[in-house]
């Protein structure tokens, strides 16, 4: 009984390989993700003063926190 368990212990085990993704695939996504950090960065580093987009500090007040944290200069 125990040479039937070490005997099916030593086959080798069956190891499923994934699939492949293709490129083309990826891309749109890589670029649609990568055109949100360009913006959260520019809302982040830069939606204020000369440069605001929006009117008023609504935006500085949501992002004030990140900036401190990335070590954009705010006030």
């Amino acid at each position: 009984m125990a040479e039937a368990a070490v005997t099916a212990a030593a086959s080798a085990p069956s190891v499923a390989v994934p699939a492949p993704i293709p490129v083309g695939a990826v891309l749109p996504w890589a670029f649609f993700v990568g055109l949100l950090a360009l913006i959260a960065l520019y809302f982040v580093g830069a939606e204020q003063g000369a440069t605001s987009l929006i009117a008023g500090s609504d935006v500085h007040e949501w992002v004030h926190d990140g900036r401190h944290l990335l070590g954009f200069p705010c006030h």
